[in-house]
């Protein structure tokens, strides 16, 4: 067996190291993706750990005593602070400022203990004043007119107001999960958090707020806070069983007199669907590579087939049994996988090292270490199934003179003969269907329930596409060779010339390794375009989302209860950087007994500050419904579910009370229903109308603006953002674009798949280099014998040449026009199948024309290469030739 290692590293050096490289791009995909995989999935977790502020709100149920709870809280493993607040109602606040009063409706007053903001530093923002007493929120500041210092006015159920001096205003980030209503489903929670907030010390709440329990006790409620410092799962799903687990222990354990808000567990909630498509990604993305990887170690391994046939056959001859032969091809494939195994793992390291930092790609250690040892027994793997198996089956099912004959007969093959192709593809179109229909989830995720469904099945779509796509373009090749010798002459003619007849004979006669070589092409590039594809589509959606959920590259909110006209603009465009500034009303409007946002637009100009896609909207382009409501102000864009339930028509009369400015009144205003709108900017993801602004204006009386989009043109939003607060002050909320990347959409679209986009891309060039100049040059090297017969039978160096350049070019033609058409139905198919991904959903994809130019260009570049170095070894001596052979 030594001597045989040693021949084999001494004459079939190249051929090892090639069949060791395939086997290493599979090893190294595989460990890069699924390291990468696991540390996405540790990174959602963390993400949706940091963005929560209090872990649990634990409510203690009417008759509970709020002591026992506490101390049941503080005595449950995992808990690291559990503190007391109790919420009080009100029935408003007033305050006289500069001989002005102002009163608002019911609001809520906080009692927090001293350490609370210590212990929950992202529940409370400090703006203005002190960090301690009473503190008043922004929008209560807003409707007050209210600043720290001045003296208002708490209104107690069943008692007299009481004054306090505001110490300080504070933002509350997280209000719609602070003031939850603890243990109700969520159809049953507030819609929205309350407008007025006070904040005293615990003591103050006591002495204040206390007495309202001897009037209406249901006026007070207690909650304790709790922040878990229990170690969690890296995987969101399984965080998400610890921390509900955990939650219901402690319900039981207080017999019911405490319930448990868990917002840990709704963050992480969200987190366990995003990791589902996380692991759907892999699936996507990972897995066709490293079978196309291992196609093309076949590829490399099967082009030496007709000459390790005679190898055996010269070994059984001179005497060695099967097992014998067996054993030094076993001995081949495992030099082979352990070389390309250790190739790739050291690949996947130094890929992981310079994309992310480390060589776990951000993760741990141990989840590293499994895939990339997984991945080292799927490289072994893969070394048996294109070494040993074929060897193996040569052994069994030929005979010593078949193994020794140098041309064998061509033979459809069985899944030919069966139209397994056909079926394919068929099969293909139904699953495609079914998985792409309006009522279909891909990830199903109740909530509640610990548990998660991937519907795996939904990916046969793509897989089947893939495979019965590279099925029919064998045969379609396959036939075009066998048949059309003629067409075949005709071309190749201007290269080869009288040795035209010849070669379309030998193109046709030997095509298995021509259609193998354009078949591993076209694979090559569908799935360089359409993992090219997806990814820029991945991130322009990401972008998309950022955006929409911003409104703008900088936006200004204006204060709920302060009116604003569009003349502030003015002042905001005069701002160094900001190229545009484009109002946005917001309003409440009443259809039927539903209270929904309502907002009013400038149709001429909102396309100007913000990006409008056609995907926001039914019924029309975005273009075609801004011309709409220009035109005729009176129309509306409805949400679909507002259309469902009162069943509306284009260009029925809709009926929508707004309140006028006037009279204070909500008034009726009629619409005409125009069109469908699911998302715009700013807007919440359920329903909500958008309408003319002037018309609304004149309907109202009142031109009042929520919002201001500014545009930069993409650029220093930070810089652009900061100016405007220091312009502002606290009068107005002012958020940026990159503020929003960070903060908004799916944990999915927050993982950074930059670097491993990169290694991606870069890897599937090079399977397409390998597909092209690789195996043909491969295939071609191992017919030099036929190449140095025909030069003793007068064929001249130019034709010989021409012979090289003819199959060449045929690989080249074929694989790129069938690996366009496979690329073009895939890249469309993935992008419809994996639509839970994309938030919102593209309305056309991303084509990243200059990478898959690139990757042609390398792809062409390799074949020529490959061609070029066999033609020139065509040209040597035949009698050299035929004597090393």
């Amino acid at each position: 067996m030594a001597l045989w290692l040693r021949g084999l590293i001494r004459w079939r050096a190249w051929r090892l190291l090639a069949t060791a490289a395939g086997v290493g791009l599979s090893v190294a995909l595989i460990a890069a993706i699924g390291a990468f995989l696991t540390a996405s999935k540790a990174s959602m977790t963390s993400r949706a750990v940091a963005t929560v502020a209090v872990d649990w709100q634990i409510g203690v149920q009417p008759g509970g005593d709020p002591g026992a709870a506490l101390t049941a809280a503080q005595q449950t493993p995992g808990i690291a602070t559990a503190v007391p607040v109790e919420f009080g109602r009100t029935t408003g606040f007033t305050a006289t400022i500069a001989g002005s009063t102002q009163t608002t409706g019911p609001g809520v007053v906080l009692g927090i203990p001293t350490n609370y903001r210590s212990s929950f530093p992202g529940e409370v923002r400090q703006l203005t004043g002190q960090s301690e007493g009473v503190l008043l929120a922004q929008q209560t500041a807003a409707n007050l007119h209210a600043s720290p210092g001045d003296t208002i006015s708490v209104g107690r159920p069943g008692l007299p107001p009481v004054q306090v001096k505001v110490d300080g205003v504070i933002d509350l980030p997280q209000a719609d999960s602070l003031f939850q209503k603890v243990g109700a489903p969520p159809q049953s929670q507030p819609s929205a958090p309350p407008d007025n907030v006070l904040l005293l010390p615990a003591d103050r709440f006591s002495q204040l707020m206390g007495p309202i329990a001897n009037v209406d006790p249901q006026a007070l409620t207690t909650q304790i806070h709790a922040k878990r410092n229990a170690i969690l799962p890296p995987d969101p799903a399984s965080a998400y069983a610890a921390v509900v687990g955990a939650a219901h222990n402690l319900e039981a354990a207080s017999a019911g007199s405490a319930v448990v808000g868990n917002n840990l567990a709704a963050a992480l909630d969200a987190a366990r669907s995003d990791a589902a498509y996380a692991q759907i990604l892999f699936l996507c993305l990972g897995l066709p590579g490293a079978v196309l990887a291992a196609l093309l170690t076949a590829a490399v391994a099967g082009s030496g087939a007709v000459r390790r046939r005679r190898e055996q056959a010269l070994l059984r001859v001179r005497g060695f049994g099967i097992r014998r032969v067996v054993g030094l091809t076993a001995l081949e494939a495992a030099l082979v996988g352990v070389l390309g195994g250790v190739l790739g793992v050291v690949a996947a390291g130094i890929v992981g090292r310079a994309a992310f930092g480390n060589a776990s790609f951000g993760g741990g250690t141990r989840g590293t270490l499994i895939w990339f040892g997984i991945a080292f027994v799927v490289g072994l793997v893969i070394a048996g199934l294109t070494v040993l198996l074929p060897a193996v089956r040569d052994l069994r099912s030929s005979s010593v003179v078949a193994a020794r004959r140098q041309v064998e007969r061509v033979r459809s093959p069985l899944w030919m003969r069966l139209g397994l192709d056909v079926i394919c593809l068929a099969v293909s179109l139904l699953v495609f269907r079914a998985s792409s229909s309006n009522n279909y989830s891909l990830v199903l995720a109740p909530e509640g329930v610990p548990t998660i469904s991937v519907s795996y099945w939904a990916f046969f779509g793509p897989a089947l596409l893939w495979i019965g796509g590279a099925l029919l373009l064998w045969r379609l090749t396959a036939l075009a060779l066998a048949h059309g010798r003629g067409v075949l002459t005709v071309l190749v003619r201007p290269m080869t010339g009288r040795l035209a007849r010849t070669t379309a004979a030998s193109m046709s006669r030997q095509r298995t390794p021509l259609v193998r070589s354009v078949v591993l092409l076209a694979l090559a590039i569908s799935f360089a375009a359409s993992t090219a594809t997806f990814n820029a589509t991945y991130r322009q959606q990401a972008e998309v989302d950022a955006l929409l959920s911003n409104g703008a590259d900088v936006t200004v909110t204006e204060s709920p209860g302060v009116i604003v006209g569009p003349a502030a603009g003015g002042a905001l465009a005069a701002v160094p950087g900001v190229r545009r500034v484009e109002p946005l009303q917001h309003r409440l409007a009443y259809v039927g007994s539903d209270l929904q946002d309502f907002y009013g637009v400038r149709p001429g100009t909102i396309a100007d500050a913000t990006a409008l896609q056609d995907a926001y909207f039914v019924g029309g382009t975005a273009h075609g419904l801004m011309a709409k409501l220009a035109s005729q102000p009176d129309s509306i864009l409805v949400s679909d579910e507002t259309v469902k339930d009162f069943q509306l028509a284009p260009g029925d009369l809709i009926r929508l009370r707004l309140q006028d400015s006037r009279t204070k009144t909500f008034r009726t205003v009629p619409f005409h229903y125009a069109g469908i709108v699911k998302e715009f900017p700013t807007a919440p993801r359920d329903s909500f109308f958008v309408a003319n602004a002037d018309y609304v204006t004149k309907a109202t009386g009142s031109d009042a603006i929520g919002a201001f989009l500014l545009d930069t043109g993409g650029r220093n939003q930070p810089a652009v953002a900061a100016a405007v607060r220091k312009q502002l002050g606290d009068s107005a909320k002012v958020t940026d674009l990159t503020q929003s990347r960070s903060q908004v959409g799916s944990s999915l679209t927050s993982v950074d798949l930059a670097g491993l986009t990169r290694f991606e891309l870069a890897f599937a060039v090079l399977i397409a280099a390998g597909a092209g100049g690789l195996v043909l040059a491969l295939g071609l090297a191992e017919r030099r014998r036929t190449f140095a017969i025909a030069a003793v039978l007068g064929a001249r160096r130019g034709q010989l040449r021409g012979l090289v350049l003819s199959e060449a070019l045929a690989v080249t033609l074929g694989g790129v026009i069938g690996g366009a058409v496979v690329a073009w139905a895939l890249g469309a198919m993935l992008i419809k199948v994996l639509t839970g991904v994309f938030d919102p959903p593209p309305s056309t994809a991303a084509v990243p024309w200059s990478y898959l130019a690139a990757t042609l260009i390398v792809a062409v570049a390799a074949i020529a290469v490959g061609a070029l170095a066999s033609a020139q070894g065509s040209t040597r001596p035949a009698v050299e030739e035929l004597r090393q052979l």
